[in-house]
């Protein structure tokens, strides 16, 4: 016998039919999740300006800090 039985049986071809659909559900839903906006834009919205500015690049908030000469001059005419 040369050559072995090659016919697939019902349940066989059910099998790799439903693993192919699976398979490209999960791909669908993986690509579409990764593509949906996020909702930064709306959480800086909502945020403060100061916020708001660093909230859609993901860097944390830039606060200016106080001159130490403006503030020894107030200091002074105090």
């Amino acid at each position: 016998m040369p050559y072995p039985n090659t016919v697939l049986t019902a349940w066989q071809l059910a099998l790799i039919a439903l693993v192919a659909v699976g398979t490209l559900t999960v791909w669908l839903v993986a690509v579409f999740l990764a593509a949906r906006p996020s909702d930064r834009a709306d959480r800086a919205a909502l945020a403060s300006p100061g916020e708001s500015a660093a909230a859609g690049t993901g860097q944390p908030a830039v606060v200016a800090e106080p001159d130490p000469a403006r503030q020894a001059g107030r200091r002074e005419a105090a």
